[in-house]
């Protein structure tokens, strides 16, 4: 399975943004109100400067304690962004996203973000693809 089928079966490709220049209490508050793990940073809501998820919130508030909610969301992001495009295949996409422990990866065309994918997102489509390879091969053993 591709990503643009994930994302086709998603029925919403909106990604979540964030500005840069925002504050992480704002982030938290997104990442609250929406019951989602991760906004993207984005100036133009298309180009992905960075990243920033409820992870990175956490473990810098028990590192440095609760003032650092004042800061930019630019601060605190995650730069080094690893994405993918609508032609990459899940399984791949899912070995990336367990090697380099993270669980949001931003969907490219080109230079424009189109969509996000999670790994829950792939872990879904994957075990639905698994039912339908169980289901297609039990029926060859029973004949039908």
């Amino acid at each position: 399975m591709t990503v643009a089928k994930i994302l086709k079966s998603k029925g919403n490709d909106q990604v979540v943004c964030i500005a840069p220049e925002k504050t992480v209490a704002d982030a938290a508050l997104m990442l609250s109100e929406r019951r989602i793990g991760s906004l993207v940073v984005s100036s133009d809501g298309k180009t992905p400067l960075g990243i920033l998820s409820e992870r990175d919130i956490v473990r810098e508030i028990g590192r440095r304690g609760a003032g650092c909610l004042q800061e930019r969301v630019e601060a605190m992001m995650t730069t080094r962004l690893v994405t993918c495009t609508r032609e990459d295949r899940a399984d791949g996409i899912l070995a990336t996203m367990t090697q380099g422990r993270f669980r949001h990866m931003p969907v490219m065309d080109g230079e424009a973000m189109v969509g996000l994918i999670t790994l829950g997102d792939v872990v879904k489509y994957r075990l639905e693809e698994l039912e339908m390879e169980k289901g297609a091969l039990e029926g060859m053993i029973m004949g039908f």
